[in-house]
């Protein structure tokens, strides 16, 4: 019991917490595009699926992670009616954002998703629509640094807001099948990045930073893919270790050519 509460929400809860901390942080200071892709480097994705791997098998474990490139993708449409909504008031970007994440992840649920190669697909088309919105039709523009000065209030009141939305999607993740199902994927860092950005820098700066974390996201889905071929090939640590490398070499890709995004 002490166990599975370790890593089902002990663990996770913190975890994600302390990301979300450093992500608004690190835009803060060094700018969206550099914040999004240190955000967006696996974090949680490891231990859930090296938790899933000990219990059930790298088999089992290989199988469940094919669809998360398409749930990361329903993730980035999220992130993306989050920051076109954050214009108006905050309940209506919550309500738009979470009811067409809700509705897209269900059908994703029931569509019985196993092919990483479709899932894949998915999270591309995903992807090109989010970015391509925010930088050529809306054109959001990343924003630089921005001078705050941190007190432990303001650092608490982050912790609060991440800890409460991880909660709440923990708590739901434990309750019935489908529920599990769905908010096991819930976008618990992105919601949290995207209500403190727009809490303490506006719609402006939120829609940057949602940018800059969908132009980060192809380092989890590379994980992702990295674990579905080498947990059955090589096992778990090794396949830990190579699929979190795979995912370090495309964010610094990533980090490399983050200049020639506006």
């Amino acid at each position: 019991m002490e166990y599975s509460l370790l890593y089902h929400a002990i663990i996770p809860f913190a975890l994600s917490a302390l990301v979300v901390i450093l992500v608004t942080i690190i835009a803060e200071k060094y700018g969206t595009k550099t914040g999004g892709v240190i955000g967006t480097l696996p974090s949680t994705i490891i231990i859930a699926f090296l938790f899933i791997a000990l219990d059930k098998g790298t088999q089992f474990a290989s199988d469940s992670v094919a669809v998360v490139p398409a749930e990361m993708g329903i993730n980035l449409v999220f992130l993306l009616l989050f920051a076109l909504l954050s214009q108006k008031k905050i309940l209506v970007a919550l309500a738009g954002s979470l009811f067409t994440w809700t509705v897209l992840t269900i059908v994703i649920y029931y569509s019985n998703l196993t092919s990483i190669t479709l899932s894949l697909a998915v999270y591309l088309v995903c992807f090109l629509l989010a970015f391509l919105i925010l930088d050529k039709k809306k054109k959001i523009t990343s924003q630089d640094t921005i001078k705050v000065h941190y007190t432990a209030l303001k650092l608490l009141g982050r912790s609060l807001i991440a800890g409460i939305v991880i909660a709440i999607a923990v708590s739901f993740s434990n309750v019935g099948v489908l529920l599990s199902r769905i908010f096991s994927v819930f976008p618990a860092i992105f919601l949290s990045t995207m209500l403190i950005s727009l809490r303490e820098h506006g719609p402006q700066f939120t829609g940057a930073m949602a940018k800059g974390m969908i132009y980060g996201s192809p380092s989890v889905v590379s994980y992702a893919i990295g674990i579905h071929y080498l947990y059955p090939l090589i096992g778990i640590l090794a396949g830990t270790i190579g699929a979190f490398l795979i995912a370090l070499v495309v964010t610094l890709i990533l980090f490399t050519f983050r200049k020639k995004i506006r």
